[in-house]
């Protein structure tokens, strides 16, 4: 059996980065980007007001100096003249500073009367001024290639004037679920059938992933239907199927795989859950055999099939966060694979501590809905409580 790391090495070394395409601003949501943006503009572009209060020359703020107010500007407005020795103008927030000030005293700070202002203290030269290019100087590269978008780099890119970006296209994932027990939504199941969890719940995870999901349904254990099913994948840029790619007389989908052409180059990965992963290539399509089971189905898109995703997006980033916490509880990984436990993680003023989300079967979906991350397991290991262990981060923490 190939180590984690084998694996993941092989899987990324095969997967192709995706093709380049322009989008409106607000569909680059949740896209990886695809070139560089350098600025052509100052944010902000002139100094400019961060109080509502009064612009003056800091040279002027003697304690209890009265100051001549000579006008008023606006954010949105230009200043009417430049402020000259002895005076001062009304300003508001994100206006413009006239020509001459270099520093604005708050309107709370000062005494008004008629058309002077008194200063109660001193003011110190750039107090409560923006500079220009505070922000973003003509030139710096805002942001690199490879970032996911999110709202603050959508808005960034909106003040630097972009109504397109160049993002790489949204991987196209085929999900088909195998066996002769499963029936699908809008189907009640019969003697001895159980609901098809695994397309939904892997459809949900290609989404997250930033891809494009595409159901081919739920193929029976028969060489000609999951062909079939597989046939219909042909417009996708990955494949990914569960069950069926275990040992047993019915796990057929590493022959199905083979027969419609796919060259297989992995299977079995030392550690549990998930042992029974195939990855292989069908042409130009990255091709994915997870196990059966709800919970060994996840981790592996997790580990193995998210991580190839992101890589085709030209993501700079293909790893979850990874903590140390504590255990708050005893943990052991019997056998000799590496262990991957649902953990939920709680924070204290150490940091996390971590705690089993209960039992540990590879069947147990409502453990990753109560899963903050995995708990990382070496083969044998047994981590006693106050013990630190590595925990791939699955969900936001709440610190």
């Amino acid at each position: 059996m190939l180590s984690v790391e084998e694996a993941r090495g092989q899987i990324l070394g095969r997967v192709r980065v995706l093709e380049v395409e322009r989008v409106d601003l607000m569909a680059a949501l949740g896209r990886v980007l695809a070139d560089p943006v350098v600025s052509t503009r100052e944010i902000p572009p002139w100094p400019n007001s961060s109080m509502d209060g009064y612009a003056i020359r800091a040279a002027d703020a003697e304690p209890g100096a009265t100051l001549r107010i000579v006008g008023r500007v606006e954010a949105g407005a230009v200043p009417a003249r430049a402020l000259q020795a002895g005076e001062a103008m009304r300003i508001f927030t994100g206006a413009p500073l006239p020509a001459g000030a270099d520093a604005v005293v708050p309107q709370e700070d000062v005494d008004t009367s008629d058309s002077q202002v008194a200063l109660r203290g001193a003011v110190e030269p750039a107090a409560f001024v923006r500079p220009a290019g505070e922000d973003v100087r003509v030139g710096d590269t805002v942001l690199p290639a490879g970032v996911r978008l999110g709202p603050a780099e959508i808005g960034l890119l909106a003040t630097l004037g972009h109504a397109q970006v160049s993002v790489r296209r949204r991987p196209r994932v085929a999900v088909l679920s195998t066996g002769n027990e499963l029936a699908d939504l809008g189907v009640e199941p019969g003697p001895g059938q159980i609901p098809n969890t695994n397309t939904y719940s892997l459809m949900a995870q290609v989404l997250e992933a930033g891809g494009e999901p595409l159901s081919l349904g739920v193929a029976r254990d028969r060489l000609e239907d999951i062909t079939a099913r597989l046939d219909r994948a042909a417009g996708a840029d990955v494949l990914v199927s569960s069950a069926g790619v275990s040992v047993g007389d019915l796990d057929l989908v590493r022959e199905a795989l083979t027969r419609v052409g796919a060259e297989l180059h992995l299977w079995k990965v030392s550690m549990r859950p998930g042992k029974p992963i195939t990855f292989g290539s069908l042409r130009d399509r990255a091709v994915f055999g997870l196990p059966g089971n709800p919970v060994s189905a996840m981790v592996t898109f997790e580990l193995f099939v998210r991580p190839a995703l992101l890589a085709m997006m030209g993501c700079r980033h293909l790893d979850r966060p990874r903590i140390r916490a504590r255990a708050l509880e005893p943990m052991r990984n019997p056998g000799e694979r590496r262990g991957y436990l649902r953990v939920v993680l709680s924070a204290d003023g150490d940091g996390f501590g971590a705690r089993l989300t209960g039992e540990q079967g590879s069947a147990i979906l409502r453990s990753m809905v109560a899963a903050d991350g995995l708990a990382v397991l070496d083969p044998g290991a047994v981590v006693m409580a106050g013990d630190a262990v590595e925990v791939v981060v699955l969900k936001a923490l709440n610190g």
